[in-house]
């Protein structure tokens, strides 16, 4: 029997995904090299780099790079300040070449992201432009709401596997201190993954995003999202299959974080949904429901 009292709790309902290896089997590989970055206004370069590390071609990681930090410039600059009706910043002048001035940009004199939690707590609470969504967004979720515990950090086994993982910007940042304190402290949830993008921008601007993984027809690089993965089989000149692992896929997975996070968010503060959905940050159209539950 339902509670007619009992708030609805959310639930996700993903749009359809692009059928990527039906449109490109039976096309030479420089066709399908050409294609693969047209097909998606997001994470172009991440696409190309991967398909071309499966390929056996070189790869152009300083574009990867460029895309992390803008992703991530938008999100605390343009996006998340929207969200609470802030105006939008501009980015800082010069981010796309990285380095010690966009840092300094970033985090005051010190150039470097904060290394301790206390550090990170004070700089959340400064006036610097990166910082006023990340003081709200803690200020929204409470120790323990919409977190998702307990999940591996994903790699190139288990990318491939159908089990849900924890594959997002935060997992590649787990063990810094200030991170891994603020985990312990928050969950992994809403804060924790928003604040894992001033490490990222760090990495990025530092050129010290993780390396490019590759074998026999597989690669998998880093993205403004966390890790994709491709998978491609060639016979005389043409694609014959190709898979693709997102992290919009894992984060979608059953039993994966976003499952987990909508679980773990009170049903009265379903409210929070959108703020949710825009730090978790699907690439692909996704729509909040909210349903009645026994």
């Amino acid at each position: 029997m339902l509670d007619d009292a009992a708030p609805p709790r959310l639930v996700a309902q993903a749009a359809p995904g692009l059928p990527v290896a039906r449109l490109v089997a039976g096309r030479s590989v420089e066709e399908v090299l050409a294609l693969m970055p047209r097909l998606f206004n997001l994470c172009r370069a991440a696409q190309a780099a991967a398909l071309a590390a499966a390929l056996g071609r070189e790869v152009q990681s300083s574009g990867i790079a460029a895309e992390v930090l803008r992703d991530h410039l938008l999100k605390l600059h343009v996006s998340w300040p929207g969200q609470f009706g802030l105006a939008p910043l501009p980015l800082p002048e010069g981010w796309q070449q990285g380095g010690r001035a966009l840092l300094t940009s970033l985090f005051g004199p010190a150039g470097r992201a904060p290394e301790r939690l206390a550090e990170l707590d004070a700089f959340i609470a400064s006036d610097r432009p990166a910082a006023r969504a990340l003081y709200r967004i803690g200020s929204c979720f409470a120790p323990g709401e919409a977190v998702a515990e307990g999940l591996a950090v994903v790699d190139a086994a288990s990318v491939w596997n159908d089990v849900p993982v924890e594959n997002s910007v935060a997992a590649r940042h787990m063990h810094h201190p200030a991170l891994a304190a603020l985990a312990a402290r928050e969950g992994r949830g809403p804060l924790w993954r928003a604040c894992a993008r001033l490490y990222d921008l760090e990495a990025a601007a530092l050129g010290r995003l993780p390396a490019v993984l590759q074998g026999a027809g597989w690669a998998m690089v880093p993205a403004a999202r966390g890790a994709y993965a491709v998978r491609v089989t060639v016979a005389a000149g043409q694609v014959t299959a190709l898979e693709r692992r997102t992290p919009t896929d894992a984060l979608l997975a059953q039993g994966g974080v976003l499952a987990r996070s909508l679980a773990t968010l009170p049903p009265e503060r379903s409210g929070l949904g959108p703020l949710l959905l825009d730090i978790l940050d699907p690439c692909c159209p996704l729509r909040l429901k909210e349903v009645q539950h026994a």
